[in-house]
């Protein structure tokens, strides 16, 4: 008796393949739990504003995957685009360059969104084996999709802070994030 099979989907998410993990909702990162700050062992680390700003680094982007979730992009795709938004193109090295993410990490961004339409690569002016990546039209809907969405997540991180406040800690996190541009 000869046996036919089905092809099965991938059990483990490493099998996946990039279009599949692009294009499905995938379960955003697990929410930190509430920590009790009066512990011996969290005192060091609340101390610490390194830790402190890594921990809300966490929570910033767990809010903006988890919002982001639906459209089955992430956060660095959303900040790739915004980058793209405000320059004419760029090359994938200037995209690493400026939001600080590994080149490799670039192409596999680039490759997604240019997939989705979001970006398209085109031959540099003046070097015909460089590419710029530009955003379409599809890309600047997407963002102002997403504007609102991002809106409502920093208000969610920042709703503890008044306005002057909010005001404040943008400024002081400009200045510690890029040090010569105050």
């Amino acid at each position: 008796m000869l046996r036919t099979s089905t092809p099965r989907r991938p059990t483990h998410p490493g099998a996946r393949t990039r279009e599949y993990a692009i294009t499905t909702q995938r379960p955003h990162a697990r929410k930190a739990e509430p920590v009790d700050a009066d512990e011996p062992w969290m005192l060091g680390l609340h101390a610490d504003t390194g830790y402190v700003l890594y921990r809300l680094g966490l929570r910033s982007g767990q809010l903006f995957n988890a919002a982001l979730q639906e459209s089955g992009l992430r956060l660095r795709h959303y900040a790739l685009t915004r980058y793209l938004a405000t320059v004419e193109g760029a090359l994938q090295r200037e995209l690493s360059d400026r939001l600080g993410y590994d080149p490799s990490a670039i192409v596999g961004l680039v490759d997604d969104l240019e997939r989705l339409g979001f970006v398209e690569r085109r031959p540099a002016p003046g070097d015909r084996r460089s590419r710029v990546v530009v955003l379409t039209d599809g890309g600047r809907t997407f963002l102002r999709d997403t504007d609102r969405m991002s809106r409502r997540v920093t208000d969610e991180l920042l709703h503890p802070l008044s306005k002057g406040e909010q005001e404040a800690l943008h400024a002081l996190l400009l200045r510690i994030a890029e040090p010569g541009r105050t």
